[in-house]
């Protein structure tokens, strides 16, 4: 198959690389973007490692063509936070030791970014459900899931404060 030019809109920044219309959208972001955040697990689509943001919803990137998604905003682990400062699901995660290995941690961070500006207020079943499609084989959830509550109650805080 002949390489093709594709440019891709990742964390605001267009890159233009060659490519054949297989490649995957993981494949690009880790070898062409220098993007190495976004983990590939199972290459299913099951375990939730290389899940991104696309146009600001999570997609599994292991099951997405790089070249669909030219036109798109694709939003990685790398851009999350600010100025090197952790976001606030980011701290929370730290202070609760809701990570262990961290292999899961990027795609887990992706998902709940876009679940919290839809759901600032989410009940313990809703962060449970929402978390299934992320396997996390180190820590047991639980703590995972007091880092989403702990940044959900901080998210809404900063909220009403400004």
């Amino acid at each position: 198959m002949e390489k093709q030019s594709i440019t891709l809109t990742v964390n605001g920044v267009n890159v233009e690389f060659e490519a054949q219309p297989r490649k995957l959208l993981s494949d690009a972001l880790r070898e062409d973007c220098g993007l190495t955040g976004t983990h590939v697990g199972c290459e299913h689509g099951v375990c939730g490692a290389c899940t991104v943001l696309v146009d600001g919803r999570p997609a599994r990137a292991c099951l997405t063509y790089a070249i669909q998604m030219e036109g798109h905003e694709i939003t990685t682990i790398e851009s999350v936070g600010e100025h090197g400062a952790l976001s606030p699901l980011q701290q929370a995660l730290h202070e609760t030791h809701g990570l262990q290995c961290g292999f899961c941690t990027p795609g887990i961070v992706m998902t709940f970014e876009a679940f919290l500006k839809d759901n600032p207020d989410p009940s313990e079943e809703q962060i449970r459900d929402a978390l299934s499609g992320n396997l996390c084989r180190c820590t047991g959830y639980q703590n995972i899931v007091a880092a989403i509550r702990l940044a959900a109650m901080r998210m809404r805080e900063a909220t009403t404060d400004a």
